[in-house]
């Protein structure tokens, strides 16, 4: 069962990536070569020479962000699949599209959307390349506080749902969530590498693009996964899954 769930997920993920590779290439790879273009010309300005360029730009925005891509959203896919397999009637009575949506909307709130709002993505000519590691470690960092805090979440929601209801549950649950949230962001450090002279409209469209990207993987993996995997759970039973309830 698991083993069908993690293969599901895998191919899912690589359907969004698919989706996800047309949306960068078309929304996010624009708003790169203008960021590389003012990288340029900030070097020549500095009479800098410029960097001997390892692998070529049209690589770069053909195949190099197709198997970036691709690969990433099979590795989320495959992830996705074995954390369904574990709270798929764990939490709540929901059935599997439900679960899948809910499931897809809190990976996409906490390891996507939760950290950039504190440390959002750069596109080229942006920030300082001696700092991308402690860069990095903090975005890792963020995500790991987003994550921790969801899990201490749902736990408080499943304790308390049975004195205090379903709704109220979620809502103590939620502002717990918030609340862990805005101390992790408080604490970290702040980064703000951008120049001065940099266009604010492509440094706003790049970070829309890039997560335009994740809201389309993230939302591919969630709706096609459930609805595939109530079919298969339909069909397993030996009935139509237009049968099968789903909440």
């Amino acid at each position: 069962m698991v083993g069908s769930l993690l293969l599901r997920g895998m191919l899912v993920g690589i359907v969004a990536g698919l989706l996800a590779f047309g949306v960068g290439k078309v929304f996010g790879e624009p708003m790169v070569d203008r960021a590389i273009a003012f990288e340029e010309q900030t070097s020549e300005a500095k009479g800098e020479a410029p960097e001997p360029e390892l692998v070529s730009r049209p690589t770069q925005a053909g195949i190099g962000l197709f198997t970036g891509v691709i690969v990433y959203g099979a590795a989320i896919g495959g992830l996705f699949a074995l954390v369904f397999a574990f709270v798929h009637g764990r939490v709540g009575s929901f059935g599997a599209r439900s679960t899948a949506a809910l499931l897809a909307l809190a990976g996409f709130v906490s390891i996507v959307l939760v950290p950039d709002l504190k440390y959002p993505p750069n596109p080229p000519a942006v920030g300082n390349p001696d700092t991308i590691g402690s860069r990095t470690g903090l975005f890792f960092t963020m995500i790991v506080i987003s994550v921790a805090a969801l899990v201490i979440a749902i736990r408080l929601a499943r304790r308390l749902a049975a004195r205090h209801g379903g709704w109220n549950a979620a809502l103590i649950a939620a502002a717990a969530y918030v609340a862990i949230v805005v101390v992790g962001q408080y604490a970290l450090p702040g980064i703000n590498e951008v120049p001065e002279q940099f266009s604010a409209v492509v440094l706003w469209q790049f970070r829309v693009a890039s997560l335009g990207i994740h809201v389309v993987l993230w939302g591919t993996i969630g709706l096609l996964f459930g609805a595939l995997t109530e079919r298969a759970l339909a069909r397993d039973r030996g009935y139509p899954a237009r049968l099968v309830p789903s909440r």
